[in-house]
Formats: C-alpha cells, sequence, structure tokens
C-alpha cells in the first residue's frame, strides 16, 4: 500500500547517496578478478540500510545497488550487457538477494518495534493499573489517568465527569484552558447521553479539532475525555487506546460507586440517629413536663395539704431546672456547631464561679460532701464567666448523678505557667476502659450507667474549653470515680489596672 511505501524524502537520496558513495569506493576493484566482492559490500551495505531506514528507501537502494554492480564491476564495463551466462545467472540473483535481504531485514526491524512498543503499552498499562488501584478520590485517579495520557499521546486530555446524578458538568472557561479552541459542548453532551465516540477520526462531526471518547463502566457512565491527536498517534496504539479507557473508566466507576454506597450508608445511619434522637429527646422531655403536670393537677385538688404543696412547688422547681438544663444544652450544642458560639471573656475571679455553680446546684449536691480547694493566693483569671460556669455546671452535675449518697465531690483550682487548671473528681464507679475515647462524642452515654440525659453535656464541655483554647480530659482516679481536669491558658492582671465589668 501507499503507506506501507512511504518514507521520508531524506532517506531516499540518502540511500541514494550511500550506494553511490559504496560504488565510487569499490571502484579500484574494478576488475575481472574481484567484482564478485563487490557484491557481497554491496549486500551488507543495503542490509545495514534497511535496520535504519523505510521499505520504499530499502528497495531504492537495492535496485541502484544491482544497477551498479552492473554496470560498473560485471563486464564489459559502463554497459548493462552482460556477456557471460553465469554473469546473468549472478546478477539476477544478486538481484533477488538484495531485494529479499532489504526487505526481510526492514521488516525484522518494523517487527521488532512493534514488538518493543507492545512491551512498553503493556507495562504502561500494569503500571496504570497498578496506580489506579491505591488512587482514592476521583482527583486522584484523574492526576493518574492525565499522566499516562501524556506520556503515551503527548497532549493533555479534558475529563468531563457527571455530577453523580447522570448529568455532565461542562467545564468553564478555566478548566478548558489546554484545548480550549474548537470545544464544543453539545458534541460532549451527546457523547455522554449516546455512549459513543465524536469528533475528529470517529466518522461523526468529523470538523471538528478535538475527538470526544465516552468513558463507559458497568452501571454508570462517569463521564466524557476530550484531546486532541493527528492521525498517526491514534491509528498506531488503538489497543492501548481501548484498554486505557477501559482501565480509566472503571477507576473511575468504583469511586463515582464508593460514593453512593456512602451517601447511602450516611443517609441510613443519620434516619437511624434522628429516630433515636426523637425518642430519646421525648423520652428526657416527658419525664419533667409529666412531673410539672402531675404536680399542678395535685395543687389545683382543694384537699392537698399545705405540707404537701410545699413538695409539690419543690418538684415542680426540680423539673423546671431539668428541663431548662436539657434545652440549654441543646441550644449550647447548636451554637457550638453552628460557629455562633461567641466568647465574652472578661477577669473572673475563680471563687465566684464555683460559688456560683454550687449554689445553682444546692439540691443535687445536698446528698453529698463538697469540697472545695482553692488556693488563697489565685489570681483573676480571663475567662467567659457565663460558658465556664455551664461547663462547671455540666461536669458537677455528672458527678451528682453517677456517685453513691454521702460520697465525696471534689473541686480543686490552680495556677500555673501561664494557664488555668481546673479538676472535679468524685467518688463514683468512673469510666469503663473502652469507653474513656468516647466521653466526649455527641449523644454517647456509657451503657452501664443508667442516668438519663442526652449525652451532650461533657460535648459541650469539651466544645466551650476548646474555645477558649483549652483542653479536657477525663479519666479513672485513684482508687476509684471519674477526674476531670480542664486547662486553659489565662495571663495574670495587673492589679493597677483592672477593671471588672458589672
Amino acid at each position: 500500500s501507499r503507506s506501507y511505501l512511504k518514507s521520508d524524502l531524506f532517506q531516499y537520496f540518502l540511500a541514494i547517496f550511500v550506494i553511490a558513495l559504496t560504488i565510487f569506493i569499490c571502484l579500484p576493484l574494478a576488475s575481472s578478478e574481484s567484482y564478485h566482492i563487490v557484491s557481497l559490500i554491496l549486500l551488507f551495505i543495503v542490509a545495514l540500510l534497511a535496520v535504519f531506514m523505510g521499505i520504499g528507501p530499502v528497495l531504492l537502494a537495492s535496485t541502484l545497488s544491482a544497477i551498479g554492480w552492473n554496470y560498473f564491476f560485471i563486464p564489459p564495463y559502463h554497459t548493462f550487457h552482460i556477456d557471460r551466462t553465469e554473469d546473468r545467472l549472478m546478477f539476477g540473483s544478486f538481484f533477488i538477494i538484495a531485494l529479499l535481504n532489504g526487505i526481510l531485514t526492514n521488516r525484522i526491524r518494523r517487527q521488532e518495534q512493534k514488538v518493543r512498543e507492545r512491551e512498553d503499552q503493556t507495562n504502561a498499562l500494569f503500571h496504570l493499573t497498578g496506580e489506579l488501584s491505591k488512587a482514592s478520590g476521583k482527583e486522584k485517579v484523574l492526576e493518574v489517568a492525565g499522566k499516562v495520557f501524556i506520556d503515551h499521546f503527548g497532549t493533555a486530555p479534558l475529563f468531563l465527569l457527571q455530577d453523580g446524578s447522570n448529568k455532565i458538568v461542562l467545564p468553564s472557561e478555566d478548566d478548558e484552558e489546554g484545548i480550549k479552541a474548537g470545544f464544543d459542548p453539545d458534541i460532549a453532551l451527546w457523547v455522554f447521553l449516546n455512549g459513543e465516540k465524536a469528533g475528529r477520526f470517529t466518522g461523526l462531526h468529523e470538523e471538528s479539532d478535538l475527538t470526544y471518547f465516552p468513558l463507559t463502566g458497568t452501571r454508570l457512565n462517569p463521564g466524557v475525555i476530550v484531546f486532541r491527536l493527528e492521525r498517526q498517534v491514534y491509528g498506531r496504539k488503538d489497543d492501548f487506546w481501548r484498554t486505557y479507557f477501559t482501565q480509566v473508566s472503571n477507576a473511575l466507576e468504583r469511586e463515582f460507586l464508593g460514593e453512593l454506597a456512602l451517601k447511602a450508608r450516611i443517609l441510613d445511619e443519620s434516619d437511624k440517629l434522628y429516630k433515636t434522637l426523637f425518642n430519646l429527646i421525648s423520652h428526657e422531655f416527658r419525664i419533667p413536663i409529666a412531673t410539672i403536670m402531675g404536680a399542678s393537677d395535685t395543687l389545683l385538688a382543694p384537699y392537698t395539704s399545705e405540707v404537701n404543696r410545699m413538695e409539690l412547688y419543690n418538684e415542680i422547681l426540680k423539673a423546671s431546672a431539668r428541663l431548662n438544663h436539657l434545652i440549654e444544652n441543646l441550644l449550647n450544642m447548636s451554637r457550638l456547631e453552628s460557629g455562633k458560639l461567641s466568647l465574652r471573656t472578661d477577669w473572673c475571679d475563680i471563687n465566684d464561679l464555683i460559688n456560683r455553680v454550687s449554689h445553682n446546684l444546692k439540691q443535687e449536691l445536698e446528698p453529698f460532701k463538697l469540697i472545695i480547694v482553692v488556693p488563697d493566693d489565685f489570681p483573676f483569671v480571663r475567662l467567659d464567666f457565663g460558658l465556664m460556669e455551664r461547663v462547671l455546671y455540666n461536669l458537677i452535675l455528672n458527678s451528682c448523678r453517677y456517685s453513691p449518697p454521702s460520697s465525696e465531690i471534689k473541686i480543686e483550682a490552680d495556677y500555673g505557667n501561664g494557664n488555668v487548671i481546673l479538676k472535679i473528681s468524685d467518688q463514683g464507679p468512673g469510666f469503663p476502659a473502652d469507653s474513656l475515647q468516647k466521653l466526649f462524642d455527641k449523644f454517647f452515654r456509657v451503657d452501664e450507667l443508667k442516668s438519663g440525659g442526652l449525652g451532650l453535656g461533657l460535648s459541650i464541655v469539651r466544645g466551650i474549653v476548646e474555645s477558649h483554647k483549652g483542653t479536657v480530659i477525663a479519666e479513672n482516679g485513684e482508687p476509684g470515680g471519674a477526674v476531670f481536669t480542664i486547662t486553659i491558658p489565662s495571663e495574670v492582671p495587673d492589679m493597677d489596672e483592672i477593671k471588672l465589668e458589672q
């Protein structure tokens, strides 16, 4: 075929020059005794040219070498007539051998090139498969696929992926910069919807400068790849081409399916969490509301004694406080998650903070022995008084719920190395070893301890302390009980300039 014989014009001129030079060098051997040696030299030169040149220049070199050998070296010289029969047979054999030698050597060279190319492509596909198997996320898959495409096709592709709902996302002006000229979004959309290639060299929309290939999977189509290539590159690596698209499509489909599975799992977990949270909140709110309604109904009865009335008033107060605590925790958690919890720090007396909390929890602390240890020289510290009150309230209330009556609940305060250190400890059962890492998670409650609550108190404690750029640690005490240690950085004020805001 024409493409088979087509070679660079330079190779044809080079073949003519090399054969002419060889004949010129061998002219001193033009004698009846040595002209057979020239044929061997010319055969070697033709074989050597076949290693480096295309089939067209090799055939030309074979023909010229036979003609030159006849004209300059076979008697009678400088004519194309051959007198002796054996010389005619030798010339014919030389011409056939020269042609076969050139053709076969060239064919072996081309077969070697194909084997080498195929080996390179196999290694590249093996490398691509390995890299894609390790790639996590669509961005990493596209990075690996783009690098291999550039290495083997010499141009950067544009990947157009779907948005997860089977709608392709067309590129913005910045995204298509590499192949901006000639990009047609209508062709890209058609290729994605129909799963067929289009554009240059495809038979559809041949007028386009770009080629559009669909990335098709077994369960969904990840998207479209767009590129600009020459026909020579496009056809020579057709097998590698198809395998490359298959590998990339499978990797992207894996990522899409993984994301869909993750979304489905998250939705399922969210639904379960919603139901659990709804039931939990309903239960926790129902208890104090039922207490208030029952006590109020009894108070309305005319036969209720004054003593019972006081007890019922007290029950209503306790239930209201519990209900208020639940609402406060829900609101604080909402503020923490939305990022709307802002600190209003001011100089505080740690004694005032502890006394305020212990007073608000007077009824809860009544069955226990409260021990407060604060050094006499404890300095003023800069905190958000209201938020830290909520922190201590949750921790002390936690100790009241889990500690046995008549046991000790201890609050210690210390200051050192620019940090306020608050420690709350009790003599309760402590925590199971496997729950210490989860104590501050939302809605987490230790299964063995049935004390009620939403499981938000400790999560709020951590959020408020961290908003102060501090830390809180939970651990089991010696010989038992729970210990919470809060560390918050705070400077020491200049007592001559301090101003307390009322």
